[in-house]
């Protein structure tokens, strides 16, 4: 089963939501239809940036999995530029589409 990723940065948080959540919360919606391996945040050009690992079937499977994933971030908080989807092929992360 192919490993994808959706790399999210974020802006500004909703009003009243804890930083600590945002991470976990896109990690749960991902994990209803998909087996998550592995979560990172960073910070990029003084941006916050997620990242959800996560398998999937093929490529439309793994685009439907990372907009409801998208659709939790900007429930939470604003996104600071394009989120990616990328599938690993070999040992690169290659385009799949942007969000």
């Amino acid at each position: 089963m192919p490993s994808y990723r959706i790399t999210v940065p974020l802006g500004r948080l909703a009003p009243g939501v804890d930083p600590a959540v945002v991470l976990p919360a896109v990690a749960d919606r991902v994990s209803q239809t998909a087996t998550v391996e592995a979560t990172d945040v960073s910070v990029v050009r003084s941006t916050a940036r997620i990242t959800v690992r996560f398998g999937a079937d093929d490529d439309a499977t793994a685009e439907t999995i990372a907009r409801s994933a998208l659709a939790r971030s900007l429930e939470l908080a604003a996104v600071a530029g394009s989120a990616t989807l990328t599938r690993r092929v070999r040992s690169v992360w290659e385009p799949v589409c942007a969000l």
